[in-house]
Parts: structure tokens; sequence; C-alpha cells
């Protein structure tokens, strides 16, 4: 059986039997647990620091089920075509999933487009930091975003299995913050 069909037999045991995504357990304040993994920007591989990436400014920090799986597709989607608003904010978006990287340089270049980062967590430990792991599907994360500040704090979250509003609230709430923190305001959408 596949790695996609046992994702998706998973996922539907999990919800027949009832049960839901858990709710983040980091709330507004907290500190962000600090971590580095793997990850893919582009097809490359490198070793992603959230310590160094949180120097550079605010970092979107999102989970998603498995790669290739149609939600994750469509908010892979998303999150590519906003990059470009992120970055005019000075923040930066990372994905984390379960997947190994061999199959992240894969979804980096073709689903990510080659906008922003993917990360391997193989072994759940950084989804269980965050209390990012899907209920019934032990190692799979649930869709969850967070919103982290230079300082380590978590200024936003989100859970919802639906990728729809994922980077529209985080886009908010980075924007938010930078206009309270004397960012630079600019205009969305692409140059």
């Amino acid at each position: 059986m596949s790695l996609q069909k046992l994702f998706t037999l998973s996922i539907l045991s999990a919800l027949i039997l009832g049960a839901s995504p858990a709710n983040a357990a980091l709330k507004l304040g907290d500190t962000a647990p600090d971590f580095t993994t793997q990850a893919s920007l582009g097809g490359k591989p490198f070793t992603f620091s959230l310590a160094d990436a949180l120097k550079q400014g605010p970092v979107v920090l999102y989970f998603y089920p498995a790669a290739f799986s149609h939600g994750c597709t469509i908010e892979a989607h998303d999150f590519a075509e906003a990059t470009y608003d992120f970055k005019l904010q000075g923040a930066t978006v990372i994905g984390v999933s379960h997947d190994p990287i061999d199959t992240l340089n894969k979804f980096s270049v073709s689903e990510c487009r080659s906008k922003f980062a993917v990360a391997s967590d193989a072994d759940g430990s950084i989804m269980k930091e965050y209390d990012a792991v899907m209920i019934g599907a032990l190692n799979v994360a649930n869709r969850t975003s967070y919103v982290i500040t230079p300082d380590h704090k978590v200024l936003y979250t989100y859970s919802s299995l639906d990728p729809d509003k994922h980077v529209t609230n985080t886009l908010q709430a980075v924007q938010d913050w930078a206009a309270k923190n004397g960012q630079p305001s600019a205009k969305t959408g692409q140059p």
C-alpha cells in the first residue's frame, strides 16, 4: 500500500471514529519552541533553524498533513502566491510535515513553486512540541499555523483542516504586527 493511500486511510479512520484536529496548545504570548531540521527550498536541501529565521523577522510556521495530498497542495499553492506579500512584511514562511526530505525536495519545486521552504519532521518531534499532531494519526500533523515574532513569542495560531483561511489569517496577523512595530507598510500583490 502506498504512503499516500495509507495516509488517506488514516485520515478517514480518524474522521469516521469522530476524531477531530486538536486545538493548538501554544497560546498567544507563549514562547515558541526552538528547532533545527532539514528543509528544502526549490529542491535544494538545507538546514533550517527557527532561531536564525527569527533574526530576520517574524516566521509563519505552518504544519500540514502530507505533501502532495489534496488540501496540502491547495495550501502550498496559496502560500506560494502570497510569499511576496509575506516578504514585504519581513516574514519567513516555512511549512512542516512528517514527509522525508526527498519527498519535500520535489514538493518544494512543484507545489511550493520554489517560493518558500518546507521542512521535514520525520520523527514528529516538532509537531509534538507545537501540539500540532492530528488526533488518531500518529506522526501526522494537523493543519495548524503559527505566527512567531522575532522575540520567539506566539503572536497568532489557527487550526483547521480546511486550508482556505491559513494564508489570509497569518498574513493579516503579520501585517498587523508589522504596523504596530514600525515596519514599513507595503502594498500587497506581485510587483
